[in-house]
């Protein structure tokens, strides 16, 4: 089952569902039954900033409600700040010829992220895109020394991939949405809350996929994009923000988009993490079906004119053994969300 938004000012996600089911059975020559519990609850790290892009402190968990499919809204069960749960975290940084920032030194600015932002339970990925995306190994310990080792590393090689590209022998060359696509591929095979920081133009040249179809892929994969853009992308092009597809890419999969010059970019940098750890985590049982399928959902806060961008999530479906066994304690569907009939429109 998988949850996602639809709308641009509301919490749509693929939803991990997580509370509990429990079923209590007696076995065999034994005089105590034993009890099974099954987790159903469903967690979503929740963008939510106020009029400013700030984060929002202190929210009151009794105002996050939740409805799926456009269905009733449900208060949902809690809602806390993520704070300093450990962050599954990778940087691509963007090194594209046409690319503006292509001559970009990021070394120092993500080094720094050691002392400012990153906690020891972090993980952090460092891919480059140029000639082909490069990174190495899994993800990284979060101290200044690996990072930088990281970046250098992935710097020099595609370096030495860019001149064989100046030679016209590039063979297996990746665009933007595909290599974003590729590391939501990586990191999903991996547990924790999943963000991605893309420093890049946000301008795709040629990838197969289109920027729907990443963000498609990324709710699916619970990956949330921040894209780092440089703003004379939007001055040079006389576009706004919202005209920008990346910034479709970055909102709709939990993130968002935040214009960096070069000289901000460690700045901008820890300020993204902050944003992650200023989220919020709403929980909510998952709804009582045995059916997969593709479920928008809102996530809106009472009295709020909030700025709402939640995460996607993969949602177990209801086993139907378990549903009919008689010895399972029944949902409280007071409780459980209640599905709508509102129709998800799918990439082509």
């Amino acid at each position: 089952m998988r949850l996602r938004r639809t709308v641009a000012g509301k919490a749509c996600v693929w939803g991990l569902l997580c509370a509990c089911t429990v079923t209590a059975q007696m076995p065999e020559n034994a005089s105590s039954p034993t009890l099974h519990v099954y987790t159903n609850l469903v967690q979503i790290p929740t963008l939510v900033l106020g009029r400013d892009h700030k984060p929002i402190a202190q929210i009151d968990e009794r105002r996050f409600f939740v409805s799926l499919d456009g269905g009733p809204k449900l208060r949902a069960t809690h809602a806390r700040l993520e704070g300093d749960d450990p962050i599954l975290l990778t940087i691509l940084i963007d090194l594209s010829p046409s690319n503006p920032w292509a001559m970009l030194e990021p070394g120092e600015a993500i080094a720094n992220l050691a002392s400012l932002s990153l906690h020891t339970k972090d993980e952090v990925s460092i891919y480059a895109l140029g000639c082909e995306l490069i990174h190495f190994g899994d993800p990284g310990a979060t101290d200044s020394a690996s990072l930088t080792r990281q970046v250098d590393l992935v710097l020099q090689q595609s370096q030495s991939l860019d001149e064989r590209d100046a030679k016209g022998r590039c063979g297996n060359r990746l665009y933007l949405w595909d290599s974003l696509a590729t590391i939501v591929q990586q990191m999903s095979k991996r547990p924790g809350r999943r963000v991605i920081l893309a420093v890049t133009d946000g301008v795709d040249r040629g990838s197969r996929n289109s920027w729907n179809a990443l963000r498609d892929f990324a709710q699916t994969r619970s990956v949330a994009i921040f894209g780092l853009i440089p703003p004379e992308e939007l001055r040079v092009n006389n576009i706004t923000q919202n005209e920008v597809p990346f910034n479709e890419v970055c909102q709709l999969s939990g993130g968002i988009l935040l214009p960096t010059s070069a000289k901000d970019l460690g700045k901008q940098l820890a300020w993204a993490v902050t944003l992650i750890r200023g989220r919020y985590i709403v929980e909510f049982p998952r709804p009582v079906t045995t059916v997969g399928a593709h479920h928008s959902m809102d996530i809106t806060i009472s009295r709020s004119h909030a700025f709402i961008r939640p995460t996607g999530a993969g949602v177990p479906t209801v086993d139907p053994a378990i549903l009919n066994d008689p010895t399972t304690v029944p949902s409280d569907l007071s409780r459980t969300p209640q599905l709508g009939n509102r129709k998800i429109l799918r990439p082509q």
